[in-house]
């Protein structure tokens, strides 16, 4: 006999909240990377009336890897400073500590995930994702309610759960190619099929873990979803533009270099657009002005 409904032993259909949670579970047994110390030394610091740039310097120095990621970025085509900085205390003042913070949080993610093999091609593109997510906040102007340091940092961390997932799925460069060819259904819906898990989800449980802003993980969590884009979910407009900005940027850099190529802009492209209240038209000027002569 079929059991009732209401029987101890009837199936009871999840609702999307259990499903959520079981998710969540799944992702804390993959392990999520615990946030680094120097992230929290150089934020404490940072938030003084009056910081020992000094003493951020010694912190950072103690690091090879960071210290010399810093003098990296100030020394990019992104921010054409008219001289070449030399040091991480003139990299610190010529950034400024918002961007300083942010730019750390990066690099120590990419330190977090070096021993996963053949990532070097995803790091740089992420970190040139941010670059020219910044440069396109500052060209579009200060009607989006973004800073570029924000967008900088959305960019760096958006596709973290990939690294991830890389670790416990050998499988999952196969999955991500199939994933970026996929013409009609979501990035992550590909994931969600083959491994019951998407890097969206990962990478916001991992953002919250490191203690970014809210609307930075909203963004993370649904930067493929095409209904968020349109306003159909209680989405911020601000982690709606922070998506935008990001796709805009990568697609530019897409077209400029012709590598990495995704389905991505065909799927959300029309939607970033008019989150970001831009046409077509103008996207040739921003890739002019945001990308650097070097981005080939």
């Amino acid at each position: 006999m079929e059991a009732s409904p209401h029987s101890p032993g009837a199936p009871h259909k999840p609702t999307a909240e259990t499903v959520e949670a079981r998710m969540k579970i799944a992702v804390r047994d993959i392990g999520i990377p615990p946030r680094p110390t120097i992230l929290s030394q150089i934020e404490q610091e940072a938030a003084k009336d009056e910081p020992d740039f000094l003493h951020l310097a010694r912190l950072l120095s103690q690091d090879v890897g960071l210290s010399a990621g810093i003098i990296k970025v100030a020394n990019s085509p992104f921010f054409s400073f008219r001289k070449k900085i030399p040091t991480v205390q003139e990299a610190l003042l010529v950034l400024g500590l918002k961007l300083v913070v942010n730019t750390i949080a990066g690099l120590a993610l990419r330190q977090t995930f070096q021993h996963v093999p053949n990532m070097e091609r995803f790091w740089d593109a992420s970190a040139a994702t941010a670059e020219t997510s910044a440069m396109l906040v500052r060209e579009i102007g200060g009607d989006l309610g973004l800073r570029p340091a924000d967008a900088h940092t959305f960019a760096l961390f958006r596709d973290c759960g990939i690294p991830m997932l890389m670790i416990p799925f050998p499988e999952y460069r196969e999955i991500l190619a199939s994933a970026n060819q996929e013409a009609s259904r979501p990035f992550t819906a590909v994931e969600d099929e083959a491994i019951g898990l998407n890097h969206a989800l990962v990478g916001a449980e991992l953002a919250e873990d490191w203690l970014l802003q809210r609307d930075t993980c909203l963004a993370i969590r649904h930067h493929h979803d095409r209904a968020v884009l349109d306003g159909e979910h209680d989405v911020s407009l601000r982690a709606r533009r922070l998506i935008a900005i990001a796709q805009l940027a990568e697609y530019l850099i897409q077209q400029r270099t012709a590598q990495s190529q995704t389905s991505e802009w065909q799927k959300l492209g029309s939607a970033c657009l008019a989150c970001l209240d831009l046409r077509e038209d103008d996207l040739p000027a921003l890739a002019e002005a945001c990308l650097p002569a070097t981005a080939t």
